[in-house]
């Protein structure tokens, strides 16, 4: 199976929770870079983190299929950043 083309500075949806930088599954995010992985793991996207008002909040990486590019069927919602 080959990973869906997502291209550089757009924005992508998490099809996972990555609860160490309070993200869930569904949240949008914009990829501003890759990474190389490790020998033996996965290569890695960088992410811009923004708030409801477009303001940045964070930057972290996750492996490129932890993301996946927008389409027509997604609907965008709102939730407060709970805090840990």
């Amino acid at each position: 199976m080959t990973e869906p083309t997502v291209q550089l500075y757009s924005q992508v949806c998490l099809n996972r929770n990555f609860p160490n930088y309070q993200l869930k599954q569904g949240d949008i995010a914009r990829l501003i870079d890759t990474v190389p992985g490790p020998d033996g793991i996965e290569d890695g996207y960088v992410l811009e983190i923004f708030n409801a008002l477009g303001e940045s909040l964070n930057t972290v990486i996750v492996p490129k299929s932890a993301v996946s590019p927008l389409n027509s069927s997604h609907i965008l919602s709102v939730r407060s950043l709970a805090s840990t």
